[in-house]
């Protein structure tokens, strides 16, 4: 704000002309309950507030500790499943794990573990498909 614009200001009175009158809050409350109607149910609380009051049961005293420990189980079931939903981190790919690596590239592994179902007909049969011959493999 420049030095003009403090001065143009300053010639602005900042009062409005609304007053409070003095002790107006005093008694305010008072003069609002005398002005208000007194409700038939405001007649009977004041009758005898304790005969009216019944012992709370089990379920009302217990019902707060239910619904609480009910949302912890909304919030951790929620939390299980963005775990479950999130991708699968890098140390699960061979490269970023030694030791699935060592696991693929050891055979009896893989042909214990791994390939479970396969005939041995059927590879035979796709190996001569694919043009193998068995003379040109040399151990």
């Amino acid at each position: 704000m420049s030095h003009n614009d403090r001065e143009t200001l300053r010639g602005f009175s900042r009062d409005d002309g609304m007053r409070v009158p003095d002790g107006y809050f005093a008694d305010f409350a008072a003069r609002m309950q005398a002005a208000l109607p007194e409700q038939p149910w405001e007649a009977e609380a004041a009758g005898d507030a304790a005969a009216r009051i019944a012992p709370r049961s089990f379920w009302q005293r217990v019902r707060p500790y239910v619904y609480m420990a009910a949302m912890f189980a909304g919030v951790w079931c929620m939390m299980k499943m963005f775990d479950i939903m999130r991708p699968a981190p890098a140390s699960f790919t061979p490269e970023g794990n030694s030791v699935l690596a060592e696991a693929i590239s050891d055979d009896s592994f893989m042909s214990d573990y791994f390939i479970t179902d396969v005939d041995e007909s059927d590879l035979y049969d796709n190996l001569y498909n694919d043009g193998f011959i068995p003379a040109s493999f040399s151990y």
